[in-house]
């Protein structure tokens, strides 16, 4: 190629470029007035599904599939720049309207209308707040680590179900700090369209966890089809939106009013007193005078009698464990990461010591976070 060939070209990116930097302009000037309607209307700024489907529609409209990737790598820039504009908006809309600091950035995973939404909203009441909703846990744990947001909300125990091991792994994956908990009382409810009923449903949704809730309920319902979706508020959110009498979503009442379902049966979880507790998490340790719940994460040699070895320096250290819970290596077959929840604080010099020595005899001993633990019981 000749010199004056490649200014030619070069001038042809610039002809380009200015077209391009006219319609991004645009673009912004569209997506401030998109704020400005999910302010007033209290809506979550981040929507993964209309940003995939717009996604979808950009790159399905390229004629060389070869720039499928690299228009998908512009558009995901696009999307998460239009999404920090959003954010400054509403942050800056917020903090004239309550005369506050900085409002900060906290995801949860799901919809408005979940039991993991209602979480976020209790634990951080007081706070003024931008919330961001994710698809998946991986989503949120991600955000934090890469500063998306500050905090981020996720279910880690569950009271009739147990663990929640997905997010134990992910706690561990992302490096994430617990810094505080909040439990919820969970009450599992059948939900249909308007006018459906129990015995004309043909297949129900909702987050595994939802459906294992119920288990005993829906022995009664043989002919039901259950099918694990996202989580309880989506699932209501797709029933809603499928017109379809014959589907059905185990959620919260919540979700019901807010999706525009009737309850078809009430509180069908087989436990009544069923809980879910959320961890807050960050992406740097938190330290509180008033904290007293210490999670660790320990590993043992892998040899006869080694967890024994150092459990026995929880006791002997006057550590109250509440819960353990294990977790698989990966990679080494029958190796495991113990998860330890015990009170305490790390300001305490027992405390201290005895975490001292739990470490000593471990092959791998982190203290995730000391935080204050939620007053209500399980």
């Amino acid at each position: 190629m000749t010199e004056p060939d490649l200014a030619k070209l070069r001038r042809e990116i610039d002809r380009l470029d200015t077209i391009l930097a006219d319609a991004l302009e645009q673009r912004m000037d569209v997506v401030r007035q998109v704020a400005a309607y999910k302010d007033t209307r209290h809506m979550q700024v981040l929507d993964r599904e209309r940003e995939e489907q717009v996604i979808a529609k950009v790159t399905g409209q390229l004629k060389n599939p070869a720039y499928v990737p690299h228009m998908r790598n512009i558009m995901e820039k696009i999307m998460e720049t239009s999404r920090n504009l959003q954010i400054d908006i509403l942050a800056s809309n917020l903090k004239k309207k309550e005369q506050a600091a900085d409002p900060i950035r906290v995801g949860y995973q799901g919809v408005q209308g979940s039991f993991s939404h209602q979480a976020l909203e209790d634990y951080f009441a007081d706070v003024a707040k931008v919330e961001m909703n994710y698809v998946h846990f991986e989503d949120v744990a991600a955000a934090v680590k890469n500063h998306e947001i500050k905090y981020g909300v996720l279910p880690i125990e569950n009271s009739s179900t147990g663990g929640i091991t997905e997010v134990y792994d992910l706690v561990r994956k992302y490096d994430c700090h617990i810094v505080g908990e909040k439990i919820i009382k969970v009450d599992q409810n059948l939900l249909g369209l308007p006018g459906a009923t129990v015995a004309g449903l043909k297949q129900v949704y909702s987050h595994p966890q939802g459906l294992e809730q119920s288990r005993e309920f829906f022995k009664k319902h043989p002919g039901i089809e259950l099918i694990p979706f996202f989580n309880t508020a989506r699932s209501a959110k797709m029933v809603s939106e499928s017109g379809d009498p014959a589907k059905g979503a185990v959620a919260s009442r919540q979700a019901a009013k807010l999706y525009g379902l009737d309850i078809l049966a009430e509180n069908i979880n087989y436990n009544v007193a069923n809980h879910t507790r959320f961890i807050v998490i960050a992406d740097q340790p938190e330290h509180r005078p008033d904290a007293d719940k210490i999670t660790v994460i320990i590993a043992t040699q892998h040899e006869p009698g080694s967890l024994y070895k150092v459990l026995q320096h929880f006791y002997k250290g006057g550590l109250n464990m509440l819960n353990l819970e294990s977790r698989p290596m990966e990679g080494r077959s029958w190796e495991y990461f113990f998860h330890i929840d015990l009170t305490g604080n790390l300001e305490d010099p027992k405390v201290r010591q005895g975490l001292q020595d739990v470490a000593e005899y471990s092959a791998y001993c982190k203290i995730l976070g000391n935080y204050v633990s939620d007053g209500e019981k399980a």
